[in-house]
This record gives C-alpha cells, sequence and structure tokens, in this order.
C-alpha cells in the first residue's frame, strides 16, 4: 500500500507541474491534492496549521501572478483589455483545436485578433501578440518555480516534522 500511495503522490506531482506548461491539466491543485493522498496512505500528523497556511498562500500567489504575469505581458506591449481576454481564452482553447501548437498560437491570435478588434495596425497587433507570448512563458516560469517550491516544503515537512 505504501508503493501505490508514493506512486499517486509522485504522479500528482509530475501532472501538476505538467499543469504549469499546459493549462488544461490541474496544476498547483493537483500538487496540493497530493498532500491529501500522502495524509490518508500515510498520517496527516506531519501537517500542522502552518504547512496548511504556508501551502495556501503559495496557491493563492500562484493563481493571482498567473493572471497577472499573462496579463502584464500583454499590457506591457501595448494591449487592450480586449486583448488580454482574448489571450486568455486562446490559452484555453489553442491546446484543443492544435495540440502540438495551440498554447503557443492560441494566445497569440487572441491578442493579435483583441487588438484588429480595438482597431489597432496590424504591426500593433503583432507586437502585443509578441508580448503575450512573453508574458505566457514568463507565468509557466513562475509558476513551475512556486510549485517546486510546495513540493520541497512538502518533503521538508514530512522529513523534519
Amino acid at each position: 500500500m505504501a508503493v501505490l500511495g508514493w506512486i499517486l503522490v509522485i504522479a500528482l506531482f509530475a501532472i501538476g507541474l505538467a499543469g504549469a506548461v499546459y493549462p488544461i491539466l490541474p496544476g498547483a491543485l493537483a500538487i496540493f491534492f497530493a498532500f491529501f493522498v500522502y495524509g490518508w496512505f500515510f498520517t496527516f500528523s506531519h501537517f500542522n496549521t502552518w504547512f496548511w497556511i504556508i501551502q495556501g498562500l503559495i496557491i493563492v500567489v500562484l493563481f493571482v501572478a498567473d493572471y497577472a504575469v499573462g496579463a502584464w505581458g500583454t499590457k506591457k506591449f501595448g494591449g487592450s483589455r480586449l486583448s488580454v481576454i482574448l489571450s486568455t481564452i486562446g490559452a484555453i482553447i489553442g491546446p484543443f483545436v492544435i495540440p502540438a501548437f495551440g498554447l503557443v498560437i492560441g494566445p497569440f491570435v487572441g491578442a493579435f485578433v483583441g487588438e484588429l478588434i480595438n482597431g489597432s495596425s496590424p504591426s500593433k497587433a503583432v507586437k502585443v501578440g509578441f508580448g503575450t507570448l512573453v508574458g505566457l512563458f514568463s507565468s509557466m516560469v513562475m509558476k513551475v518555480i512556486l510549485q517546486i517550491v510546495m513540493i520541497i516544503v512538502f518533503f521538508v515537512w514530512i522529513v523534519f516534522f
């Protein structure tokens, strides 16, 4: 049973980290669920109130920063609110429409179309599209770092507490 528990915990960590890059996967929530799986298979006694507060704060920061960093990339390159909204929709729908490249093409096209609808020139729309990609990749890096911190805190807690 212990082996199954660790397999599930590690699988949830892997799904969580993959979710930092592929937005269809649950990301940080998979990592958070791994803590419960560990508790159910082994023990919850390692997890005190501070553990849950720290992990909860990391998740809040992750969700807020994820949107903020993505929107920052679009705004930094002169994008409109409509471009931010359509690039977000593109990030969600893109991987379904074009499985291999939809994660990159979807947000770019969303921001590009948003700018064209807003009346911007095609050259500005392209610039905003690239800004959206800068924000997207910056957001991915930030999510991976924060999720790795969540996993490290987990292991520190089960070893030392």
